[in-house]
C-alpha cells in the first residue's frame, strides 16, 4: 500500500504544528511556563491595585508593569500561533510545500529545494488533528500533513498504516 500527501507550509499549519507539540512532547515544560506566567501576572495585578489603591500616581513603573503583563497575557493566549509565526518566518525558501510518499519501509519527502528519505522509526510520536497528522521527530521538529490532500486512501486508513508502520498509536490533539 502506498499513499501520497501533499501539504503547504503556511502560517496556520505551522500553528497547527506547534499547538500539537506544545500538548504532546512539550507538555510539561508548556504546564510549567503556563503555571509561571499566569503567577507573574497576578503579581503584577496585585502590585498594580496595591499602588492604586496606596495613592500612588500612576508613574513610569505602572506602565512598565502594565506593558509587560499585557505582553506576557497575549504570549499565553496566542501562544500557538506565536510559535507558528516563528517558525513559518524560520522556513527555508523552497520548502513552502512539500509531497510526500509513503511505503512499507519508509517515506520520502519532496520540496522545491530537494529530496529526504524517512525511515519511520525516527518518528518519536504521531499526533492527528483535525485536519492534520504531524510527525514529531523531537521537541523542536515536525512534519505536518494534510489530510485534505491525502491520496491512496482514507485518513483512517493512512491512522491505521502509520500505527503498524510506526508501532505507535496515533494521539489525538484538540
Amino acid at each position: 500500500m502506498e499513499f501520497k500527501c501533499e501539504t503547504t507550509y503556511n502560517w496556520e499549519t505551522m500553528a497547527v504544528m506547534a499547538k500539537a507539540m506544545r500538548k504532546t512532547v512539550r507538555r510539561k515544560r508548556s504546564r510549567r511556563s503556563h503555571i509561571f506566567g499566569w503567577i507573574v501576572l497576578a503579581l503584577g495585578l496585585l502590585l498594580s491595585i496595591v499602588n492604586f489603591l496606596d495613592g500612588d500616581p500612576v508613574g513610569f513603573s505602572a506602565v512598565i508593569t502594565w506593558a509587560a503583563m499585557a505582553m506576557i497575557l497575549v504570549a499565553l493566549l496566542f501562544e500557538d500561533r506565536i510559535n507558528g509565526w516563528v517558525a513559518w518566518k524560520r522556513l527555508l525558501p523552497g520548502t513552502e510545500g512539500a509531497t510526500a510518499i509513503f511505503r512499507p519501509d519508509g517515506f520520502d519527502t519532496a520540496t522545491d529545494v530537494g529530496k529526504s528519505q524517512w525511515k519511520y522509526d525516527k518518528i518519536q510520536l504521531v499526533a492527528e488533528t483535525a485536519g492534520y497528522f504531524v510527525f514529531i521527530f523531537s521537541p523542536s521538529h515536525a512534519q505536518l500533513y494534510d489530510k485534505a490532500h491525502l491520496c491512496g486512501g482514507t485518513p483512517d486508513e493512512f491512522r491505521e498504516f502509520i500505527e503498524k508502520a510506526t508501532g505507535k498509536p496515533v494521539q489525538h490533539v484538540e
